[in-house]
């Protein structure tokens, strides 16, 4: 395949192909937006350039499975969220003081917004703490380069290299000059017994000078690389105000101040671990102020003020600790010109000051948009677990006086938690939700007379990520918790990847398909039932019996991602039997039902024909269109 010119790609797209550039040999991933991209891209053309491909189960299975392919001499690559790389970070924290034989590139990609996540963290930290470089690319073009960088740094000093993304640099979309690739080698040495590979403590006390060593080895490397590329570059400006920026801020800085031509000086680095600390020290001189733009972490702004403190440097630092920019949310354009002008009015310059690209609105002109707030797709079969189980709670309840407590976890079905289901209490981090409900359960006795029964939910490629420990660990401590299970078979929140329970593997290929419900009863879970998640009534007594159960319980509820799983019919009101109770609208969300103006409800043509709100409808009112005809 010729791929030798200018191609329009997405920034994960071009780390891809970067990669295989480099020769990617071995690849390993989790999915999890903004980072999947880069891993579907590979296992698209997997087959064709000779490169193993997987999904891991989780983020630590992922590096872990990278590391045995790099010990053994060959080129790897792990990709991740940011959130994946706390998962990760056990592996890795021992990792930096072993290093690799071929080379290991990390793919992080950090979500600042968040728009999908559930924390706003910043890699770049990580890797200073773990002594593990980091590169900062800006654009899907530096993307492509810096996967080749990496791979090629890292067999160099033996360490793996974390590239770190932002959500705008991997999902953003720019002409991206290519190489063509090579079927991969076959040749790498294999794996060679070393007691080097083997981490104790006497080993990492030998290592750990070594590892010290190797900081300023990747320091002095990269200074080379910062003078022969255009990855770090400054310019210098005719004021005395310099400006410093990395990854996609400092594009959004070079359109702030393109209306003010060499006024300002201009360091950009994508070298965040280590600090190009020699070049920063360059640019700083003659320069009576700095203002340092980056997200999300003060991390320049700090090496900036470090640098300056060691060589009694007078100089002013502007950033996130003086208040110019803020410490939480994603930048743009408009928030950089806002920030350098905050810093310019505490540095007392007027001549300088940045205008608005565009004309500057007042609030109250501007029309306001309509609201639409996140919910489960029109059809989801987790609407109709979570009604049920707000029922057999309400049951609960009713007859023996017992609340329910329901702990959710991340996925699709996080949204239960909105209205008008109300039915995730908690919400931590992948897998907790049954360990939450375990801690919860042992606090009974300690909670004053209080009774509730607690009920975790889980998606089925989260149970496989980091949901099978948690029950082990449930019922080894007699946890008096419910477990449900939502079996929809596909990773449906980051994009339909393929998992365990599914029977099929990243690259096509036919695995076996592990079953949850075998798996849930290996542990010992006292009650295990499976069910489709079609007929509400059943759903409903099942999910009563496992909340009556006494000990750990659980429920495997099996349905369709109707995001690739259409139905085939659609069901409408009948006027003539509708009594305008509007129980389906106020019981369910669906978002393909609404009310108009004569108080009756409506069902659109997003609906997908799962018949929830035909099943709960008191009055038959709500038909299958083709029977209505």
């Amino acid at each position: 395949m010729t791929l030798t010119g200018k191609r329009i790609l997405m920034g994960n797209e071009a780390i891809a192909f970067g990669a295989m550039k480099a020769g990617l040999q071995i690849a390993s991933g989790y999915p999890g937006t903004p980072s999947s991209e880069v891993m579907e891209t590979i296992i698209s053309h997997a087959k064709e350039y000779g490169i193993y491909a997987e999904w891991a189960t989780n983020e630590k299975v992922a590096l872990e499975t990278a590391v045995g392919a790099a010990y053994s001499g060959a080129n790897a690559i792990v990709t991740m969220k940011q959130v994946g790389l706390n998962v990760a970070s056990d592996p890795l924290m021992s990792l930096s003081y072993i290093g690799v034989k071929g080379s290991l590139v990390i793919l992080v990609s950090d979500d600042p917004g968040p728009h999908s996540s559930q924390t706003e963290q910043d890699t770049r930290a990580f890797g200073h703490f773990s002594n593990i470089p980091v590169l900062d690319p800006s654009t899907p073009q530096e993307a492509y380069d810096m996967a080749k960088l990496a791979f090629k740094l890292s067999h160099e000093l033996e360490t793996p290299v974390i590239l770190r993304t932002t959500t705008r640099v991997s999902h953003g979309c720019a002409d991206v000059i290519i190489e063509d690739i090579d079927p991969v080698s076959r040749d790498i040495e294999g794996f060679v017994k070393d007691t080097r590979w083997t981490i104790f403590p006497k080993l990492t006390a030998q290592r750990h000078p070594l590892l010290e060593e190797l900081q300023v080895k990747m320091s002095d490397r990269f200074s080379e690389y910062f003078t022969d590329n255009s990855f770090n570059f400054i310019t210098k400006g005719s004021s005395n105000i310099g400006i410093a920026a990395s990854g996609v801020s400092s594009l959004y800085v070079q359109e702030a101040i393109k209306d003010h031509p060499g006024t300002f000086s201009f360091f950009k680095t994508a070298t965040a671990y280590p600090f190009p600390e020699k070049a920063a020290l360059d640019f700083m001189k003659g320069i009576s102020d700095l203002i340092v733009v980056e997200e999300l972490d003060p991390y320049m702004e700090e090496q900036f003020l470090q640098i300056a403190g060691r060589h009694h440097l007078t100089i002013n630092i502007h950033g996130k600790k003086d208040g110019s920019f803020s410490f939480s949310g994603e930048y743009d354009v408009d928030v950089v010109i806002d920030g350098i002008n905050r810093a310019l009015d505490k540095i007392g310059s007027k001549t300088c000051r940045l205008s608005h690209l565009i004309t500057a609105v007042k609030a109250e002109d501007i029309p306001s948009l309509p609201i639409r707030a996140p919910t489960l797709c029109a059809g989801c079969m987790h609407r109709t677990v979570f009604y049920a189980f707000k029922k057999a709670a309400a049951k609960l309840k009713k007859q023996a006086g017992i609340d329910s407590v329901f702990s959710g976890d991340i996925g699709c079905y996080t949204l239960g938690n909105a209205r008008p289901l109300n039915m995730v209490n908690t919400c931590l981090c992948m897998g907790a939700g049954i360990s939450i409900a375990a801690g919860l359960s042992h606090t009974q006795e300690f909670s004053n007379g209080q009774n509730a029964k607690q009920v975790a939910f889980i998606g089925d490629s989260t149970f496989f990520h980091s949901g099978i420990a948690a029950v082990v660990s449930a019922v080894y401590n007699n946890a008096n918790i419910t477990i449900a299970v939502l079996d929809n078979r596909t990773t449906a929140m980051t994009g339909h990847q393929p998992h365990p329970g599914i029977g099929i593997t990243a690259m096509g290929s036919p695995a076996k398909m592990i079953d949850i419900a075998e798996v849930l009863r290996s542990c010992g879970v006292g009650m295990v039932k499976t069910i489709e998640a079609e007929d509400l009534d059943k759903c409903m007594d099942i999910a009563t019996e496992a909340m009556e159960f006494e000990g750990p319980s659980a429920v495997v509820f099996k349905g369709k991602c109707v995001a690739i799983c259409k139905g085939t019919g659609q069901y409408i009101v009948d006027e003539d039997k509708c009594t305008g109770c509007k129980l389906c609208i106020s019981q369910l969300g669906c978002p393909a039902i609404f009310s108009i103006s004569s108080g009756l409800p409506v069902i659109q043509d997003t609906c997908s024909g799962c018949g929830l709100c035909a099943q709960i409808c008191p009055y038959d009112a709500i038909v299958l269109k083709e029977v209505s005809q």
